[in-house]
């Protein structure tokens, strides 16, 4: 167990004893540093700006203009509890911020409602380099130190008020800076809509985020099903399952959208008449992620059966060759046996070329053996 997954056991053990509502952060990978941005906007304007304390975000709330919030890093705890404090969010809404391995979930409260959701982040494409495939499979064995060509699971949790939307990120940079664009541009009237609509899109681009991480995943098993035929690697099973699990990660990840955000609970969180059609297209897009996946799945498990059939194969093959001379011998060992035997009276000992005889018969029963074997197409 390396150092990382030590230290998560300790933290997760000390937070059992600590009552329900304590901020504690909770994840597979150090706390990052905090990072403070917010978008305020209307109708005729919108500007960005990069703060750097806690308290410059706490005039939001009572602003006349809509505000997006966005923290990066959980590291300050504290920091993070005042800002809960002060926008009247629950303790344990804050303790769910705080702890980043649970599944997505949804929580209706008082004044603001609580979405939590998985963002798959990747810096470059697939590589279908062995040697870079690697360092991409090193991901889920030691995820607090990611490379540049791995994906990153990050939660991004949301409070969403009337005129204000509150995103947590574990990690800092995400794929949101499109929407940012489309805020500061008013691409689409999208200054005159509410929250909901801004959570809707950050959704939307999570969602995306799983479309490119599937499509990069069936590039490899492309790969995967070309190599299933003709490698012999030890490593090669192991680089399919450490697939499969990366799949069953996406799948925890999209499958509480479905089942309770989007089906069950948008109601709570979703107000707007017009954003129905957007969010209907939303479950198909996550409908669809699901039955790539689930396809990913059973594709890998199909390559897994090939490959290990090609080795089984390949292992019949030595064996035949290994019980043919095995076959051969038997008949030149019992002759050898025989002749090989102490006996004071045995006629052949005596004559003058028995060894010579004895050798080439020998040679010639091999070799009829062999010929044998040929036109029986044994080998």
């Amino acid at each position: 167990m390396n150092r990382v997954a030590r230290e998560h056991n300790r933290i997760i053990r000390h937070n059992m004893a600590l009552p329900p509502g304590t901020p504690v952060y909770i994840g597979d990978r150090p706390a990052q540093e905090m990072e403070l941005s917010i978008i305020s906007y209307n109708a005729r304007s919108a500007e960005i700006k990069h703060v750097s304390s806690i308290d410059e975000l706490l005039a939001y709330k009572n602003d006349s203009k809509k505000a997006w919030i966005n923290i990066s890093g959980l590291k300050d705890v504290d920091a993070i509890k005042r800002l809960g404090e002060f926008y009247d969010i629950h303790t344990l809404t804050i303790e769910d911020i705080l702890y980043t391995e649970q599944q997505p979930k949804a929580e209706a409260f008082e004044g603001y409602g609580f979405l939590s959701i998985k963002t798959i982040q990747q810096e470059r494409k697939f590589i279908k380099n062995k040697a870079k495939k690697k360092k991409f499979f090193a991901f889920f064995k030691k995820k607090e130190e990611p490379q540049p060509d791995e994906f990153i699971i990050d939660q991004v949790s949301m409070i969403i008020m009337k005129n204000v939307l509150i995103t947590f990120q574990e990690i800092r940079g995400d794929s949101f800076d499109g929407i940012r664009k489309r805020i500061l541009d008013d691409v689409g009237g999208v200054r005159k809509k509410g929250m909901d609509y801004l959570a809707y899109m950050i959704i939307d681009a999570v969602v995306d985020e799983y479309f490119l991480a599937l499509n990069n995943l069936e590039n490899a098993i492309e790969d995967f099903e070309e190599r299933a035929t003709k490698t012999a690697d030890d490593t090669f099973i192991e680089e399919l399952q450490d697939t499969k699990k990366y799949l069953l990660q996406i799948r925890r990840a999209i499958a509480p959208l479905i089942d309770n955000i989007l089906f069950t609970r948008h109601e709570q969180f979703f107000h707007t008449a017009e954003l129905q059609p957007f969010l209907q297209d939303l479950r198909d897009h996550l409908n669809h992620a699901m039955i790539t996946l689930e396809h990913h799945r059973e594709w890998l498990s199909s390559i897994m059966e090939v490959n290990l059939s090609v080795l089984s194969h390949q292992m019949n093959k030595v064996m035949k060759v290994l019980a043919t001379i095995s076959t051969i011998f038997i008949p030149l060992t019992f002759v050898g046996g025989v002749y090989g035997m102490n006996f004071e009276f045995m006629p052949e000992l005596t004559f003058k070329y028995g060894y010579f005889i004895v050798l080439g018969g020998m040679g010639l029963i091999a070799f009829g053996m062999i010929i044998f074997f040929k036109i029986r197409h044994w080998f």
